[in-house]
């Protein structure tokens, strides 16, 4: 087994049970991509078993804190039972779930959802890639599912020396597909859809808006980057007599106008419009529209840290904009899905707006991701979906 020894005070996180080691942090050893090694402090005392990958800044994921693990298809195999007993014993209403997610359930660089008799999978680290067959073998087995997608497209591999990768690991035929969601019915193409097909981290809070736009009588509603419309069926569901669905992408669009007819709500309730976000809230407060709720569900403006103070402006700016749209006593329900924008900031971000718009709110909810995408105490950089629910004063 190749050794990794670590330069002097770095092993502080490791001590602490995160499992990623930068590059920086690395003071000698080297291996093959995704090969395990063991993880040596500077003064030679064992950390972890982890995974090398030679060409990311992320040098090494660990695997197991453990000393006397054996880092071999058992252990993948335990990871994965452990993972799905898991989600077993969560109340989700939908036959649409993730399945292992990363580092969270012990196994960084893997995601897998699973959407009926499919699973759909992201490899995204040099670790997981090269334990591929172990891993689908065992998902296979461990959740009864025939059809197996693979969906590592995502550009993280290519920080990780990776190329791009999609098609049949299991099974065939087609890509489109039909779940339940509480008492939805949406459709999604495992090929083409966003991440593995859809965003199932906001199912709950998709129930949410709907109990919500029904509890507070909002009848008109305006869902931004709505991509295919799941919180705008779950204003429908809601009550809303009337939903503006906005988003760039028109096979999206598309679909969302295909939710509504397929959940059996009046066509004309619904609205898609194909056009940039920032421009139509901007050119409705011109024309003086007011709307009972708004969602505001943008992509990631900060993937890192880094990022941070630039997507802070752009987060600031729609915030500010849909909180002067809202009527008194409207809803704005609005997100974050930024690893590098905190919680606690994503909220002095919010009242900055309002500080600009001139408006106050009640924070009526914090929410995140579906328990199926599960934060743990040791990796806090899980904690990437963050929202307020917010009803303006006045």
């Amino acid at each position: 087994m190749k050794t990794i020894r670590l330069r002097a005070g770095k092993e502080r996180s490791l001590l602490r049970r995160h499992p990623w080691v930068f590059e920086s942090s690395v003071e000698k050893g080297r291996a093959d991509p995704g090969e395990t090694v063991r993880v040596e402090s500077h003064e030679g005392l064992f950390l972890c078993w982890a995974a090398f990958s030679p060409s990311s800044q992320i040098r090494l994921r660990a695997w197991s804190f453990d000393e006397g693990q054996r880092i071999d298809a058992a252990f993948f195999d335990a990871r994965i039972a452990a993972a799905l007993a898991v989600r077993a014993r969560l109340p989700i209403a939908s036959d649409a779930l993730r399945l292992v997610h990363g580092e969270a359930d012990g196994l960084p660089g893997l995601i897998v959802d699973r959407y009926g008799d499919t699973l759909v999978a992201q490899f995204g680290a040099a670790g997981s890639e090269r334990w591929k067959k172990v891993l689908v073998d065992s998902l296979l087995r461990h959740s009864g599912a025939s059809r197996f997608y693979e969906r590592s497209d995502a550009s993280v591999r290519g920080l990780e020396g990776l190329e791009e990768r999609t098609g049949w690991l299991q099974g065939e035929g087609a890509t489109e597909l039909t779940i339940r969601e509480h008492e939805w019915r949406l459709s999604l193409d495992v090929a083409s859809g966003h991440k593995t097909g859809y965003y199932l981290d906001q199912r709950d809070n998709r129930k949410r808006f709907a109990e919500a736009v029904r509890h507070y009588g909002c009848k008109k509603v305006l869902n931004c980057y709505s991509y295919t419309g799941g919180f705008s069926v779950a204003a429908l569901a809601g009550g809303a007599e009337r939903v503006i669905s906005v988003d760039s992408s028109a096979p999206a669009l598309a679909r969302a106008t295909a939710h509504v007819a397929l959940n059996g709500f009046e066509p004309a309730r619904h609205e898609a419009r194909d056009a940039d976000v920032n421009a139509t809230l901007r050119a409705l407060l011109e024309t003086g529209e007011r709307f009972d709720a708004i969602v505001l569900d943008p992509p990631k403006f900060a993937p890192t840290a880094a990022h941070a103070e630039r997507a802070a402006r752009a987060y600031k700016d729609i915030n500010r904009l849909a909180l002067k749209l809202l009527a008194p006593g409207g809803l704005l329900f609005t997100f974050s899905c930024s690893g590098g924008i905190g919680p606690e900031l994503f909220h002095k971000i919010v009242a900055g707006a309002g500080i600009d718009a001139q408006v106050d709110g009640y924070i009526l909810d914090r929410v995140a991701a579906a328990p199926d995408h599960p934060q743990t105490i040791c990796f806090p950089e899980g904690e990437y979906l963050k929202g307020l629910l917010l009803l303006k004063q006045g």
